[in-house]
């Protein structure tokens, strides 16, 4: 019955680090967390990175880092599914404290995007689709994202207007977030006006590619473990992790995040906590369609409902349903591999109220996911305070 804990949290700003290698943004974020776990040595590391490969040449990238923060003889592993990355890499170390094999474990979410443009970073980013029906046909994130808010537009009677409350409220919590990429206001009357990235998904409606690197102390015990920094630690108390089909036509449902599903009824159910519960959901809103597919696969909305709460307000901090609370991938920015572990680092925020001007009122609980491809990989999480 051991429990998991966080104790202790590191990032480093969203943004681009031209003159930052991989393994020093790692550091950069692994550092304070340990200062604040006051942990020296953990008992192993887990990396989630997407594109080291691609973008840095390093597939090795679990012991380069753990060799580079003075980790050598760790037990260290990469972790590779998509975007979703991140919350993977977090749901195995928390598998492996719940094991009892191990006692802490750090956990780092870490990419470096900005070196590669253009076509080579889009056809890197598409390495999570499916390679031999989709990326090999030429379909990108985007213009997969495309299709699904041109099908959900359609299927609802909406125009993208209607989208821009997502991305509104976004920027509206980045602006109390230093380390944020963007922190300046959207208005909703400009959002449909911004150039086109892939029919009808266009500048406002995705997420900017960053480089970024976030960091996790997890512990295990039995009863919550004396911290040095004065917050108590926060408890994952439910972790899930569900897979679809990569590519898009192998679904039966086109407009609906099946593995969404299935991983938060399993995280919320170990959890032992119901929709009413749950306090703010930090949702992977790499494109507005996300969001609305993921409000209504995880039972927060109805199907086709979704982009309403968003339009009437109701997914601001203090909304019914608090989404992207330090703003989200399309604000804050969205490091691809790295974004599982922000989102957990912000949820952490919340519950220890250091949230600053985003802080949601009373945060008890808070559901963190994040999505590989166009919902192949779905990684959900519920933390408590």
């Amino acid at each position: 019955m051991t429990n998991v804990y966080i104790t202790g949290i590191g990032q480093t700003p969203v943004g681009e680090h031209w003159r930052t290698s991989l393994r020093e943004l790692a550091w950069q974020a692994i550092e304070p967390a340990l200062v604040e776990a006051n942990l020296h040595y953990p008992d192993a590391l887990y990396v989630g990175n997407m594109l080291s490969g691609a973008i840095s040449g390093q597939e090795h990238t679990g012991a380069l880092i753990a060799d580079y923060c003075g980790f050598r003889g760790v037990e260290a592993t990469t972790i590779k599914a998509g975007q979703a990355s991140g919350g993977v890499a977090l749901r195995q170390a928390y598998l492996a404290l719940k094991s009892g094999e191990i006692k802490t474990a750090v956990v780092v979410g870490v990419e470096k995007m900005t070196d590669r443009a253009g076509g080579e970073l889009v056809s890197a980013v598409a390495s999570g689709l499916d390679a031999d029906y989709e990326a090999a046909q030429g379909l990108t994130l985007a213009s997969a994202a495309g299709l699904l808010l041109q099908r959900y537009m359609f299927e609802n009677g909406l125009e993208l207007r209607d989208m821009a409350g997502f991305s509104v409220n976004a920027h509206a919590n980045a602006r109390n977030n230093p380390n944020a990429m963007f922190r300046n206001q959207l208005k909703a009357e400009k959002f449909p006006a911004a150039a086109m990235v892939a029919s009808p998904v266009n500048m406002f409606d995705t997420a900017p590619d960053a480089d970024g690197a976030a960091a996790l102390v997890l512990v295990a015990a039995d009863t919550p473990p004396e911290t040095e920094n004065g917050f108590k630690p926060i408890q994952i108390t439910g972790s899930a992790v569900s897979t679809d089909s990569v590519a898009l036509h192998d679904r039966k449902e086109f407009l609906t995040f099946e593995a969404v599903r299935r991983s938060t009824e399993k995280a919320m159910e170990q959890a032992n906590v119901k929709h009413a519960d749950i306090d703010l959901f930090e949702l992977h809103d790499s494109f507005t369609v996300f969001a609305a597919l993921a409000l209504e696969s995880a039972g927060f909305a109805e199907m086709g409902k979704g982009w309403q709460l968003a339009a009437n307000g109701d997914l601001g901090i203090d909304g019914a349903v608090p989404i992207c609370t330090l703003g989200g991938a399309k604000a804050r920015g969205n490091p691809c591999g790295a974004t599982g572990i922000y989102q957990a680092l912000e949820a952490v925020q919340q519950l220890r109220h250091t949230a600053g001007g985003s802080q949601v009122e009373g945060a008890a609980t808070a559901l963190i996911q994040c999505v590989g491809g166009t919902g192949a990989s779905v990684a959900t999480h519920v933390l408590q305070a």
